[in-house]
């Protein structure tokens, strides 16, 4: 007979059943556990990302862009320099380091070939630079140096298609190192309207074979034909329209367009031809301002804050900021 001894009672044994019954839910408690963070990370949730991340004093931002990896691009108008900033840390550096009289407004990532495809603001030009090591690959004059404000860029199919806030032209610049850069006039529905901005951002249409400008004076958006370069006004419904309307993001039929002076990323529906375009929504943040353009990364699109009505010196400061699509 086996002694009892006080100081290790006896206790009492589960039962089969309760061992089986606690196991069970145990391994559906840790099933579920794993099928909701897959699920979070499927949709590209991470609540750890940072919101928010500094800029460089004076930097002076414009243009954003971000690939496929987590990575957003930031250029400069102060210099042409090009900042990288990692969504994941919101630590960054200065990946290109630009020049004085260079400028770098609106800018893409073309994950195909490894390239920054900016432009280069009144200085008139398109310059290439490797995402990777920061160099400078390629620049191709588009305009004169005085007269036109290369603006921002969209790219589609085998060019980058460049707009000129001074004049009615898209440059399409050969994507790649090689090839003739191609000027096309805008006519259609499009007036030029003179000692004011007029075409700013631009995305392709969901169907992949033209481009959406945004003008940001009086504040249109156009559907313009690749081929002959014919523009035709996007019938707006909800809204008035978008004046300031700088950076553009398409995400399939959605398009959100960045009213910078107005700190607000108004969100249209498209219908299937890109002929007209219903307000849904609205995204303000009380850390905006003057948001000039925008870049989508999983569940979150960040803006740089331009601060176009704050003084502009080597003392001033800047973020970007991320807020939900």
């Amino acid at each position: 007979m086996t002694r009892k001894h006080p100081e290790h009672p006896t206790r009492p044994r589960p039962s089969r059943r309760a061992v089986l019954g606690g196991a069970a839910a145990t391994a559906l408690a840790t099933l579920a556990g794993a099928v909701g963070a897959g699920a979070a990370q499927a949709g590209g949730h991470r609540a750890d990302r940072p919101t928010g991340f500094p800029l460089p004093d004076g930097w002076l931002p414009e243009g954003i862009t971000i690939g496929a990896g987590p990575y957003a691009y930031m250029g400069s108008r102060a210099n042409g320099a090009i900042y990288r900033t990692d969504l994941r840390t919101g630590q960054g550096r200065v990946l290109h380091e630009g020049a004085p009289g260079l400028a770098s407004i609106g800018l893409k990532l073309d994950d195909r070939d490894g390239l920054l495809y900016v432009a280069g603001g009144a200085g008139g030009t398109a310059r290439l630079v490797d995402a990777r090591t920061g160099a400078l690959r390629t620049t191709h004059r588009l305009t004169p140096a005085t007269g036109h404000f290369i603006n921002d860029v969209a790219l589609l199919d085998d060019r980058a298609w460049f707009t000129d806030s001074r004049d009615a032209v898209l440059y399409g610049v050969p994507r790649g190192r090689r090839g003739t850069v191609r000027a096309l006039p805008l006519s259609g529905d499009w007036e030029q309207l003179p000692d004011v901005n007029n075409a700013n951002g631009i995305v392709s249409t969901p169907d992949g074979r033209d481009v959406i400008v945004v003008k940001s004076t009086p504040g249109e958006l156009y559907r313009v034909n690749l081929h002959t370069g014919h523009a035709t006004r996007i019938v707006l419904s909800g809204a008035a329209d978008v004046v300031n309307g700088d950076g553009l993001v398409r995400v399939g039929r959605t398009l959100y367009v960045v009213q910078n002076r107005l700190n607000v990323v108004t969100v249209f529906h498209l219908d299937a031809g890109a002929t007209t375009a219903a307000l849904r929504r609205s995204i303000t943040d009380p850390r905006f301002d003057v948001p000039a353009t925008a870049a989508r990364y999983r569940d979150r699109l960040y803006l740089v804050n331009a601060r176009f009505t704050s003084p502009q010196t080597p003392e001033t400061t800047f973020t970007a900021v991320g807020v939900p699509l």
